[in-house]
């Protein structure tokens, strides 16, 4: 089913997420819901957050692109990231790490909007995967970058309060007013 995705003001962005206790049958359709969501958006990523549940999970689905390169490493060794999507991460905990660069990130949420954001360019996540399983990965280029931007939102932090101020200034003065600036990670 694909659900409404909370816009600008709705106050499920700005509320860090619960975590969760235990993965019924509930979560799979969630994560079910979640992923049809995204899809039919055409996006490639979405938080709880973002459908009005504010509980610590978020779903991926990140196409390896020539434009858009990603890596994925489980246990130090790299493998076919597509093979694994779309991705449910459940309670995760993230390591940001490398050089941070800026790049346009965009976000369901606020349609249409775009804006520089400065990330460093890979993170290390454990989580639990759908299954319950433990789930450990270190991610780079795009997919880093989208678990980053997904993670703030389980957060309460948008994407709005990492832009860069230029970038900011030139949005509408609807989406300047939620900003609340934060540290880079």
């Amino acid at each position: 089913m694909i659900l409404e995705i909370a816009q600008y003001e709705h106050p499920a962005l700005r509320t860090k997420g619960r975590t969760i206790a235990t993965i019924d049958d509930a979560i799979h359709q969630l994560v079910a819901d979640m992923v049809e969501t995204m899809r039919a958006a055409e996006g490639i990523g979405l938080a709880a957050q973002q459908v009005g549940r504010p509980l610590q999970l978020f779903v991926l689905d990140v196409a390896q692109t020539k434009e858009h390169p990603s890596r994925m490493r489980i246990a130090g060794k790299s493998v076919e990231f597509d093979d694994m999507m779309p991705l449910a991460v459940i309670n995760p905990v993230i390591t940001p790490f490398g050089r941070i660069r800026a790049a346009s990130e965009g976000c369901l949420s606020f349609p249409g909007l775009r804006g520089d954001v400065l990330r460093p360019m890979a993170v290390r996540v454990k989580a639990l995967a759908i299954d319950g399983s433990s789930l450990e990965f270190e991610a780079e280029g795009l997919l880093g970058r989208a678990v980053q931007h997904e993670f703030d939102h389980l957060q309460g932090i948008l994407y709005l309060d990492r832009m860069s101020p230029p970038d900011l200034a030139n949005l509408p003065s609807q989406a300047q007013r939620l900003a609340r600036p934060v540290p880079p990670s």
